[in-house]
């Protein structure tokens, strides 16, 4: 376990950054079963006590309880973390679809706002893009909110470098987040080079394959009902056991290497440039501490090549979204 350095801090805007962030979805949505929210509380203080201080989440995680979460538990330690949040997805009813018309914009961020407890989020992303807006539209309404001070930095999620070009014409883009682990790898085909070349930060969200490369998931069909993986494709009859055998070999090599299976995927998303930065999200308080471990490790480069071939798109098994779900997204994908 030795051979590359450790990783010293990253940069979003003009914040340096703790190179492994939290993400905070899974604490009231998406995954498993959902802890009480005193444990979520518990969780989100140990965060910062254990020194994370870049905190991701959106208004669509639980509908704001994620926000609200957020705010409650640490409004007295503000100053502590860079806070990031999202717009750009409107719920009716079961219905959710894009929406970053910029009174939608204005009026969501007002609402984040107030559940964050805040007076201002350092970097509010567009959630998804909306196709029936232009780009520039939508971005030149964030700018607006910088220039009031409202927002810090404006980010782009699962968009494509072309829609980055774009955005980043008519306003400083601080962030694009995307999927990016070593069984997802789309960025590769154009916005990871595309975020180097324009001082963007790349966060990386679900670096840990959504819970797959962390070594706990061995039986997706156990998952209650209401987890979102039953609905990817990656985990389902028909792909994930082609998967499985993947990731017992990436599993082996991680004991090889003497780090636990989730350390060795974030390190290397960590390894792919010094513009990205990654945002594991967890409800264990044990997991949390093992994830910001992660940079801290000095991993020889020779196993981070190994881990990239043993888990690649030619390894595993199945695209990453269901069709309904990939409509969504614009950002580019193999073939």
């Amino acid at each position: 376990m030795n051979g590359s350095p450790r990783q010293a801090r990253r940069t979003i805007g003009t914040r340096a950054v703790n190179p492994i962030g939290l993400g905070c979805m899974n604490i009231v949505w998406g995954y498993g079963l959902l802890p009480a929210p005193e444990d979520c509380a518990k969780l989100l203080d140990r965060a910062i006590d254990r020194g994370y201080d870049h905190l991701d989440t959106a208004r669509i995680y639980g509908l704001g309880k994620s926000e609200e979460l957020i705010g409650q538990t640490l409004r007295g330690r503000r100053e502590r973390f860079y806070l990031a949040s999202k717009t750009g997805i409107r719920v009716d009813g079961e219905k959710r679809h894009s929406d970053s018309r910029p009174e939608f914009i204005r009026a969501a961020l007002e609402e984040s706002l107030r559940l964050l407890r805040t007076d201002h989020i350092d970097l509010y992303y567009l959630h998804r893009r909306d196709f029936t807006v232009p780009i520039e539209e939508s971005v030149g309404a964030l700018a607006d909110l910088v220039q009031e001070g409202k927002i810090g930095g404006i980010g782009l999620s699962e968009m494509s470098a072309e829609t980055l070009r774009r955005a980043h014409a008519t306003h400083p883009i601080t962030a694009m987040q995307t999927e990016y682990s070593l069984w997802t790898r789309q960025v590769e085909i154009a916005v990871l080079d595309t975020c180097r070349e324009l001082g963007v930060t790349m966060v990386a969200f679900s670096p840990l394959g959504r819970g797959a490369l962390g070594g706990g998931l061995r039986d997706p069909g156990a998952l209650p009902e209401s987890d979102l993986r039953r609905t990817m494709p990656r985990f389902q009859h028909d792909h994930w056991p082609r998967n499985l055998s993947a990731l017992d070999r990436f599993f082996a090599l991680a004991a090889e290497a003497g780090v636990t299976p989730a350390q060795l995927a974030l390190a290397w998303v960590l390894s792919r440039g010094e513009h990205i930065v990654a945002i594991p999200g967890t409800t264990s308080i044990a997991h949390m501490e093992e994830n910001i471990a992660a940079a801290e490790l000095a991993i020889d480069p020779a196993i981070l090549d190994r881990a990239g071939r043993i888990i690649s798109p030619e390894t595993i098994s199945g695209p990453r979204y269901p069709p309904h779900m990939q409509r969504s997204i614009d950002t580019e994908e193999y073939a």
